[in-house]
């Protein structure tokens, strides 16, 4: 357990006068808040517990409620009945932001990310008031912790975990997890997975898919990677699966567009492009040509628009850059001799986008 700021662990046995035996497994429910109706807002979590002690986890998903391709994986979890604890304890949360959740947003009724409001406090915002208690209620239970994300509006993201890896116990469960992609960073003031680092419980994220669907291959890869953590923490007796390659990613940029128009994309989530390489062409309604973007420096598509219609100033592309030593066709190359999941979920990814070649765009001059 992370020594950042000295704490005192909430009891994983006891939940609100429940007594979670050892071996046992559990649906619990926290209240969280009222709704506008006077009714108690309460979030339904599983809990697994081994026989064993050991760390206790905790997965959560939804913490934005459109982002719901973790609810898939954690649901799998949940109903994986050959996933035997040997040790520790896992708290699975398939939804933690109910409310905005049942009105398919991101955010709170109140217009508040709640993904910005931890630690909380008990007198604040709805906002604060419901970190307070997930943030005293679960974190402050667990030693580790999994946040499970995907892109924002309009938008897809390639698998990619984030974490602060100056913080060794989170560098080591955000490698083992297993995408080829960890983006380096403490994350946004107030964001879950900072607050409950610095608090003493290494929390990551896995960022991947888009809002509104539960996609197989980002399911896949969310359930693959929590149970090589939980291989790496001896709370699974299984073999951890690697990605063909690993990079962490220490500086990114969004490339914005010059102009209004209709892109033609030349990339989808996952490319590894080159410096100088065409990214997107952007036309006009009746086809004709009114510039590209070109990649800036070697570097990964982390993330991209799936809205081919554009504004002046508008992100199109999440571009990751590589670090030196890397070249973007030999990993391409590790990637496609390996045939394995990351090859799938490029190519499921790319799917909902329609992407050609440069030669191929014959617009208007």
């Amino acid at each position: 357990m992370s020594m950042n700021k000295p704490r005192m662990k909430k009891s994983i046995a006891d939940w609100f006068g429940e007594h979670i035996e050892p071996g046992e497994s559990r649906d619990v429910s926290l209240a969280v808040g009222e709704s506008y109706s006077g009714m108690t807002v309460q979030i339904q979590l599983h809990i697994k517990r081994a026989i064993e002690d050991g760390p206790v986890v905790f997965v959560t998903a939804a913490l934005h409620g459109d982002e719901i391709n973790g609810c898939g994986a954690v649901r799998q979890i949940i109903l994986d009945n050959d996933l035997q604890l040997l040790r520790g304890a896992l708290i699975l949360v398939p939804v933690l932001n109910l409310p905005a959740f049942d009105r398919h947003s991101r955010y709170l009724p109140d217009r508040r990310d709640l993904n910005r409001s931890f630690p909380g406090t008990a007198d604040g915002s709805l906002a604060s008031r419901m970190a307070y208690t997930i943030f005293n209620e679960i974190v402050m239970r667990c030693d580790y912790g999994i946040d499970l994300h995907t892109a924002s509006v309009r938008r897809t993201n390639y698998p990619t975990i984030r974490g602060d890896l100056k913080n060794q116990e989170v560098r080591s469960i955000a490698e083992v997890f297993g995408t080829e992609l960890i983006m380096n960073g403490e994350g946004p003031k107030g964001s879950l997975r900072r607050e409950a680092t610095k608090a003493g419980c290494p929390t990551i994220i896995m960022e991947g898919g888009e809002i509104w669907k539960v996609e197989p291959g980002i399911v896949e890869t969310t359930v693959r990677g929590i149970k090589n953590i939980l291989c790496k923490l001896k709370m699974l007796d299984t073999v951890s699966e690697a990605p063909p390659y690993q990079i962490i990613i220490e500086k990114s940029k969004w490339i914005r567009a010059e102009h209004g128009g209709f892109l033609h994309f030349h990339i989808q989530p996952g490319d590894l492009v080159e410096k100088g390489q065409t990214l997107t062409t952007n036309t006009t309604l009746l086809g004709a040509e009114q510039g590209r973007l070109y990649a800036p420096f070697n570097g990964v598509v982390m993330g991209m628009t799936s809205l081919p219609s554009i504004s002046p100033g508008e992100p199109i592309c999440h571009l990751g850059e590589l670090p030196q030593r890397y070249c973007p066709a030999t990993l391409t190359k590790l990637r496609e001799k390996k045939q394995g999941l990351e090859q799938q979920v490029l190519e499921e990814l790319g799917s909902s986008l329609l992407v050609v070649e440069p030669s191929e765009v014959a617009g208007k001059q």
